[in-house]
């Protein structure tokens, strides 16, 4: 009775004993599957991207597909492409773990990388830099010429988290001696840099703060008419929009992406309409070389706009 107690304990144990072997080479296995079926079709890396001005969602898709479709041409790698409703979103979406690219404005990407939650992988090449612009926009007819010359008017911008919009022209504005919550007539959050453009052209603002890429996007699909609308000041040079990837992706994986971004230009079989920036624009080339200390340097500037100056804006502009 004792030895068959005995046998009956042994065989127990060699069962549990067998379970956690298969346990441990399970999870071992499950996890090696994990890391070779990362950017596969049957799990695609996720990519996020922040909404592009006045378009739609299938429309900003469209603007980065042909980048994405190249990349995966060049090296099997998959992606799931999806946009944000709003910039904070997209950095929600890298922070929450739910994408594992991402393409963000510089204060966007800034705020992801603060919290951990983004590394810088590519910016796109025009004519060798690697740099835009961010301007404010007045009516054909007007005497405003300076920062000076807003004080008392009425100021459109555009989304409160968009840098080139927003966050850079309020610096702007502070460099330029005029508090924006206390001496702007008028403060219009738009949603959108076109959305500002067409509320100065409309009369509902007398200033409108966007990027260059913007402007001349909405003057070509005839949303802005460049009669009506003219340049009062050029900003200064501002990192272009980043792609940018999350740190726990493996070292194999971020070396991969990086390759891909720098190369994919000249691969054989990609077109040079393939490679897309920011609104669909065709670009010369990705760098995934740029250092993290330039994107850091345009912070400077734009730490200026802490928030408690972009609540004090918000509050300005609800009271309309």
């Amino acid at each position: 009775m004792i030895m068959k107690m005995l046998m009956n304990k042994a065989k127990l144990m060699l069962v549990v004993f067998s379970l956690l072997v298969a346990t441990v080479l399970s999870t071992s296995w499950a996890s090696r599957v994990e890391a070779q079926e990362a950017g596969s079709k049957e799990k695609p890396l996720r990519v996020i991207l922040i909404p592009a001005d006045g378009g739609t969602e299938d429309g900003t898709k469209a603007d980065f597909q042909p980048v994405f479709n190249a990349i995966t041409k060049t090296t099997g790698l998959h992606f799931d492409i999806r946009v944000a409703n709003t910039y904070g979103a997209a950095v929600e979406a890298m922070c929450n773990r739910v994408a594992d690219i991402a393409f963000f404005g510089a204060v966007t990407y800034l705020q992801a990388r603060s919290r951990g939650c983004a590394e810088l992988l590519a910016v796109t090449v025009e004519k060798n830099e690697s740099v835009y612009y961010s301007g404010m926009f007045v009516s054909a007819n007007s005497s405003i010429k300076s920062i000076k010359d807003i004080k008392g008017k009425r100021v459109a911008f555009g989304d409160a988290n968009s840098t080139s919009s927003f966050v850079y022209p309020v610096a702007m504005i502070l460099d330029g001696g005029i508090n924006p919550s206390s001496d702007l007539g008028a403060v219009l959050i738009t949603g959108s840099h076109v959305n500002s453009l067409k509320a100065l052209q409309e009369g509902h603002a007398d200033v409108a703060f966007a990027s260059f890429d913007s402007y001349e996007k909405a003057v070509k699909q005839g949303a802005i008419d460049s009669a009506k609308v003219k340049i009062a000041i050029k900003s200064e040079p501002i990192p272009n929009p980043p792609l940018a990837m999350h740190p726990e992706l493996s070292k194999k994986l971020k070396d991969k992406l990086r390759d891909a971004f720098n190369n994919v230009h000249n691969a054989p079989g990609i077109t040079p309409e393939m490679i897309r920036g920011y609104g669909g624009k065709k670009v010369d080339r990705y760098n995934a070389n740029l250092s993290e200390s330039i994107m850091l340097s345009a912070g400077k500037k734009l730490e200026l706009v802490n928030d408690t100056i972009r609540g004090e804006i918000l509050k300005k502009a609800a009271k309309r």
